[in-house]
């Protein structure tokens, strides 16, 4: 089995495409089949390396290795299309010499009003066939004369075109709806139907997996592939990826590329599991479902080991980022605390929180990892959640109506006082010794509950709100402790809030 991804490199890899990189992906390794990774850059106009590279770097980030491409070469490249013109020509004039495809003088224009007279006649607009009546010796007069012909290729008349799709059965198409194809433009470069059918019959694919928007170039592709004596390979047709409106899923909906849900803090894992769950479903039927079941949290291997065709459904799959949000919070629970700490990074740098953390750094954010990740969606989410750290200001807290009536009566102040005066000579606090200053505070104001460890979370978080403070305590002064070198802004310590605190509440007393 040798199967291909074929993107062309114009922009970022849709989410869409990156489905079927995936599909393509697990039938080749769950059938111990090879993997090819093809670049279509015919589109000179369009296509940029830059591209190439983003979309090289998005299927990398998602795991999904080749074994052969422009990257890491292969027995059947080049894999770039641009680097294949010189095959299409020789294809091309084996089929003008067979009578197979003719050139065509036709211009945009005068091909533009035949397609509206069709239209407006009511039927279907295919090319007419006026240059199919033009002889070689013509058309070679008026190409020395100076004139750039295209070269279509002769639909045979009055046909049945038909193959098995492996997802939807058999279809069959008419030749008379089909029209000549232009095959290499009037540039010199194969139009897409040609370069695909020749690319595919030289890198030897056995399975071309693809969108259901392909369909109609299927036709055209057989009888290329029986002009030039080649053999089809098996055709499989996605259902598209459509939006939570049923429509194509687009911009207007929202991120679509795989760099934009990267952004944005998804994990790859979390992305390959819910696309694999897109028209495809890893039990007994093809019905699609699309995350919601702890069954069908996999790892990618397990997918690739359960993967079939014949559990691809034919109905059109929605993607919905709140099912996508719904796998990535699992995955960001059992994800390593450290791997998440260096994701997390770019998300603090975004957020105003400047780091460049070394292994110590890193270490320190690991650590306090848990206390956002079993709580947000993205990795986006987790300065926010972790803000109580880097982000302690005394005046705004203060100048918060709400921080002010909550710390407006006298049991509160005394709280504050007391867990100031705990905290002057203590060690740092981990969880057991925070404990035991709250037992200390407790014992000498005689609060408990709310009316004790509000206070006390306003004191040494700056908000009224936010993770356990168990939790919270202790990774605040880990990080009073961290050094400069560590690569993390400066952290106050909870003996240096606290202190701080109690002296600003003391100072605007007769205020309050």
């Amino acid at each position: 089995m040798r199967v291909r991804f074929a993107p062309s490199p114009t922009g970022h890899l849709h989410v869409g495409n990156a489905r079927t990189a995936l599909f393509n992906w697990l039938l080749a390794r769950g059938q111990g089949g090879t993997y090819i990774v093809r670049i279509e850059d015919t589109d000179a106009d369009r296509s940029t390396r830059e591209s190439e590279a983003s979309i090289v770097t998005d299927l990398r980030w998602l795991g999904l290795d080749w074994d052969e491409g422009p990257d890491v070469g292969g027995p059947r490249g080049p894999y770039r299309q641009s680097e294949r013109l010189h095959l299409y020509q020789s294809y091309a004039t084996e089929l003008l010499n067979a009578g197979a495809a003719y050139h065509c003088f036709c211009t945009v224009a005068q091909l533009e009003a035949e397609r509206q007279d069709a239209l407006a006649a009511g039927r279907p607009a295919r090319y007419a066939g006026t240059c199919r009546r033009i002889t070689r010796e013509q058309a070679e007069a008026r190409i020395a004369a100076g004139e750039r012909p295209a070269i279509r290729f002769r639909v045979p008349e009055e046909r049945d075109v038909m193959f098995t799709d492996a997802v939807r059965g058999d279809v069959r198409f008419e030749t008379d709806v089909i029209g000549d194809p232009v095959i290499v433009r009037a540039d010199g470069h194969p139009a897409y139907n040609f370069a695909v059918v020749v690319d595919d019959a030289l890198m030897e694919v056995t399975h071309v997996v693809r969108g259901e928007d392909h369909i109609s170039n299927t036709p055209r592709q057989i009888l290329l592939y029986e002009a030039l004596g080649f053999t089809p390979p098996i055709f499989a047709h996605l259902a598209l990826v459509l939006g939570p409106d049923h429509s194509p899923l687009s911009k207007r909906h929202g991120a679509t590329s795989v760099a934009e849900f990267r952004a944005k803090g998804y994990l790859p894992e979390a992305l390959v599991n819910y696309l694999a769950l897109i028209g495809w479903s890893p039990r007994g039927s093809a019905a699609g479902r699309s995350g919601g079941d702890e069954t069908e949290l996999l790892p990618i291997d397990e997918l690739a080991r359960r993967f079939s065709l014949d559990r691809v459904g034919l109905s059109a799959g929605v993607f919905d980022e709140e099912k996508l949000a719904w796998v990535n919070r699992h995955y960001l629970k059992v994800a390593d605390p450290l791997r998440l700490a260096e994701l997390s990074v770019p998300h603090f740098i975004d957020a105003g929180v400047p780091m460049k953390p070394d292994a110590r750094g890193l270490e320190f954010l690991a650590a306090a990892m848990p206390i956002a990740s079993g709580s947000v969606d993205r990795l986006n989410q987790v300065p926010a959640r972790l803000a109580f750290l880097f982000e302690y200001d005394l005046a705004r807290t203060l100048s918060d109506a709400h921080m002010r009536e909550e710390l407006k009566s006298d049991s509160a102040r005394a709280v504050i006082a007391a867990l100031a005066e705990e905290l002057a000579s203590a060690a740092r606090l981990d969880r057991d010794r925070f404990r035991a200053a709250a037992n200390q505070i407790k014992a000498r104001t005689g609060q408990k509950g709310k009316a004790l460890f509000h206070p006390i979370r306003i004191a040494l978080t700056g908000r009224a709100e936010g993770p356990e403070l168990d939790l919270a305590v202790p990774a605040i002064d880990r990080g009073a402790d961290l050094p400069i070198s560590a690569g993390i802004p400066p952290i106050a310590g909870c003996r240096e809030r606290a202190s701080a605190f109690s002296e600003q509440i003391l100072a605007s007393q007769p205020k309050m």
